[in-house]
């Protein structure tokens, strides 16, 4: 009878923990990346009243005769499988597709998340909802990503800047009217940039000078403001006999951004040189739609485009399903910042919960395999989204009945036992 009443006694504590994991569990049935935990349960050691015996030629064998002496708690097990993703239109907010783990610094420590629930800290860096700082490496001035390299914070600094882009490229197309009359000019223009990043305005004139056949002159402004400079000419003859029909022979211009050569070495500093490399103008190649022509009609020659820019200074970004941070610089470019570096473990399972939906790597777990998105088992990345608590809220409340009725069938067993010991007592009387 004692043995039965521990034996509830051990029921009523192990129901009782298996309750405070069930509330835990719905407690957190919002809690961004939280992961359930269920409960295991053991018997204890049993008591051997008679063992068991051998069969022999006169007699079968008999089974043992034991009594258990209670049940106890064999493990606590958390659940990683996916939780539903929720879209917050934040770009800071991301959740892991995947078995991964953001890896965050708190303090000294390395710890591991499934919280994607970001911000900025004010010196630029991406911290957790407790201050841990996002882990991943920095990009280079040429956006560079060195995956190979040991993890440090993520920063991406207020005022941030790309460099100034020299031109060196610049596409032109459209058509030219063939039925235009001889002297007929067409100007276009775009804004090319120096060295340093200052605009020049680069004028192209297409001037018809016999039929099928026009020259183009390319200006720009001196750059102390004196009448402008020619920096190259070329002439298009369009062939339309050609299978397709095309300038013939492919035209072709390069300009040099200089003082004209007239000019005394000695005045061409104070009197203004773009200097730099020289700029190619590609016209198009035969068959593309964008490309130069010649055809009757209107004319739709245009500069499409060039590729410098000014000094940009950042002014959002993306973050991609790989993890790379991507700046979009206020003069249109974009330059990769950093990348989100991701682990994986060998025992998602082993990990230990040190509080802030943070874990921490334990003797079980494994050791850390960090590395980028997209590999290793890590999952990828989903921006502007979060991974929401995988808590089944219909099994949660079945395992909470579970729960009760075997607290109260293991409080019966305590007071069956009772009754027997006070009959017992009783026989005295």
């Amino acid at each position: 009878m004692l043995r039965s009443m521990f034996s509830g006694v051990s029921g009523l504590r192990s129901h009782q923990t298996m309750m405070d994991v069930i509330g835990n569990n719905i407690a957190n049935v919002n809690t961004v990346g939280y992961k359930s935990a269920s409960v295991v349960f053991q018997d204890l050691l049993s008591q051997t009243i008679r063992g068991a015996g051998v069969p022999d030629a006169a007699a079968g064998g008999t089974n043992p005769a034991q009594v258990g002496l209670g049940v106890t708690i064999a493990g606590i097990s958390n659940n990683f499988t996916q939780g539903a993703s929720q879209l917050t239109g934040r770009a800071t907010d991301l959740s892991i597709q995947g078995d991964g783990f953001f890896v965050v610094r708190n303090n000294s420590q390395q710890l591991f998340t499934r919280a994607g629930s970001l911000n900025f800290d004010a010196l630029g860096r991406l911290v957790t909802a407790d201050g841990s700082v996002l882990q991943g490496w920095s990009a280079d001035a040429a956006g560079n990503i060195n995956a190979n390299a040991a993890v440090s914070d993520i920063s991406m600094p207020l005022g941030q800047s790309t460099a100034p882009q020299e031109t060196a490229n610049i596409r032109l197309g459209g058509n030219l009217p063939a039925d235009a009359a001889v002297g007929t000019s067409i100007v276009t223009s775009l804004t090319a940039y120096d060295v340093q990043g200052s605009p020049i305005d680069t004028t192209f004139n297409f001037t018809k000078t016999a039929a099928d056949t026009w020259t183009v002159t390319a200006t720009m402004p001196d750059k102390n403001g004196g009448a402008a400079v020619t920096v190259g000419t070329a002439t298009l003859t369009w062939d339309s006999t050609a299978t397709p029909p095309a300038f013939n022979p492919a035209p072709s211009l390069t300009l040099t951004p200089t003082v004209p050569p007239a000019v005394p070495p000695a005045v061409q500093q104070s009197t203004g040189s773009w200097g730099g490399n020289t700029i190619t103008v590609d016209f198009g190649a035969t068959g593309d739609a964008t490309a130069l022509r010649q055809f009757a009609g209107q004319s739709s020659v245009a500069a499409l485009s060039q590729d410098g820019s000014a000094l940009g200074t950042l002014q959002s970004f993306t973050i991609g399903s790989d993890g790379i941070v991507t700046g979009v610089f206020s003069n249109g470019r974009t330059r990769p910042i950093a990348q989100i570096a991701l682990a994986s473990f060998s025992d998602p399972a082993g990990l230990e919960k040190t509080g802030s939906s943070l874990y921490r790597q334990s003797v079980n777990s494994g050791l850390p395999q960090i590395g980028q998105a997209g590999g290793g088992g890590r999952g990828t990345l989903s921006g502007s989204t979060l991974e929401m608590s995988n808590v089944d809220l219909a099994q949660e409340f079945t395992n909470l009945i579970i729960a009760q009725r075997g607290f109260q069938a293991n409080s019966r067993v305590i007071t069956a036992s009772d009754e027997l010991l006070q009959d017992l007592v009783n026989l005295k009387r």
